[in-house]
């Protein structure tokens, strides 16, 4: 029962008692009477004005509770008059005026928060109390290749791509540098927030791919054109030396002449030798920007095809193809993407072995290419290793082919991978 009720039953019980009482005394003190009637009404004035000093001000209150409880904060009193009231009125308008203020303050820090996310050049994903994804940015799907709503609710662990295998290994306030396919590299950050008196995490994805790649190739560009420099000075001179000993070589003796024109043919070759293995190297820091033109695909791996089918040498190694009946058109430089191919399919046919299958699949849809074999297969961590500059697995590989094959990719913004085929065989696979 409301406490208006309950004092209205208490005046209406009590004036009732005093009209019934007033009754009986009505024939014997008519004065008397008519004076506890004056008496009744006097009592029913203050109680309507005690009614209106208290009971006026709690329903006032019960407003401004209901106002508050409904997130209402534009609910505001004006004084009546009394001293007591008025100044619970000024009090209770100076917490609204507080509590808007702080509400306002907050829902645009968020707001703007919610913008600094979403517009950061670092992917940012947020955990919830179970290590669930929670909240992510437009950069983390970037970097995944996936559609946002395929992260939610799924833990970093539980996500097969690599980046996200790496993440879930990394400790709380540390930062780790990860490299993905042996090319894309990130930093990642994990750290933990407090909302509403709970520990949540956050993790923050940094792209490292661009800056390293030029930090790398700057360092290596310098390298190489101070070893071609001194290279090119020596060979020169050494080639004249031995062009003018072989005009000697009629004045050596017959039985020794054969072996002396041997040697300076040895010289020459190693000579020759030398300059090549600096013009491959002179390839990568040189590669010129790519001209682009519109060409069929299809048509142009074909065409690599049928030239590296005359690479195979004496080894049983078939090419299978799975291509579209459409042509699809891209646009590359032709001259540099025909030295892509020829390195993947060389490296694929040598990495079978005397005996095996070349697999070469392309999707128009979006645009994948792929070449598979069925050799010995690469391991995860040499595939990290295959693309750093001048590295190579084979015993007498100088790491070349695979360095200007990721270079060239990446002047054309294709997408590239290499991994490990199952059991058996490798693939790498282009997204243009």
């Amino acid at each position: 029962m409301k406490l208006r009720t309950k004092y209205i039953l208490f005046i209406g019980l009590i004036h009732g008692l005093a009209l019934v009482m007033s009754y009986f005394i009505f024939e014997d003190f008519k004065w008397l009477f008519i004076a506890s009637e004056v008496v009744v009404m006097i009592s029913l004035y203050f109680s309507y004005r005690l009614y209106q000093s208290l009971v006026n001000p709690i329903e006032l209150i019960n407003r401004g509770t209901y106002a508050i409880k409904e997130r209402d904060f534009t609910v505001k009193f004006q004084g009546v008059g009394q001293r007591d009231m008025d100044l619970l009125i000024e009090v209770y308008n100076s917490m609204i005026d507080e509590l808007r203020e702080e509400r306002t303050q907050k829902a645009q820090k968020h707001f703007f928060l919610e913008k600094l996310i979403q517009n950061s050049p670092t992917g940012i994903i947020i955990l919830n109390l179970n290590g669930e994804i929670s909240s992510w940015n437009p950069k983390v799907a970037a970097y995944l290749d996936t559609e946002g709503e395929a992260l939610m609710g799924k833990k970093t662990e539980d996500l097969d791509h690599p980046l996200m295998k790496k993440i879930s290994e990394l400790e709380v306030g540390k930062t780790e540098v990860v490299a993905v396919n042996g090319v894309e590299t990130f930093k990642c950050h994990k750290a933990q927030f407090i909302d509403r008196g709970f520990a949540n995490y956050f993790i923050m994805i940094e792209e490292l791919t661009a800056e390293k790649l030029e930090i790398e190739k700057a360092a290596y560009g310098k390298v190489i054109r101070m070893m071609a420099h001194e290279v090119n000075n020596s060979i020169g001179p050494i080639n004249s030396i031995l062009e003018s000993l072989d005009n000697y070589a009629e004045h050596i003796p017959n039985a020794d002449r054969d072996e002396y024109q041997e040697i300076l043919k040895i010289a020459h070759q190693r000579n020759d030798k030398l300059n090549e293995f600096m013009v491959n190297f002179a390839k990568v820091v040189k590669l010129p920007e790519p001209i682009l033109e519109k060409i069929d695909l299809r048509t142009l791996v074909e065409r690599m095809l049928n030239f590296m089918g005359f690479q195979k040498g004496i080894k049983e190694i078939e090419f299978h193809t799975d291509l579209p009946d459409q042509a699809v058109w891209v646009e590359l430089d032709v001259k540099q993407m025909e030295q892509v191919l020829i390195n993947l399919i060389k490296n694929a046919i040598e990495a079978i072995g005397e005996k095996g299958n070349v697999r070469i699949s392309l999707e128009a849809d979006p645009i994948i290419l792929r070449i598979e074999d069925d050799g010995q297969g690469i391991s995860e961590e040499l595939a990290q290793k295959v693309f750093s500059p001048f590295y190579s697995s084979k015993k007498n590989g100088q790491g070349i082919g695979l360095t200007l094959t990721r270079e060239i990719l990446l002047k054309h913004s294709i997408q590239f991978s290499l991994k490990s085929a199952g059991e058996k065989g490798a693939i790498f696979e282009m997204k243009f």
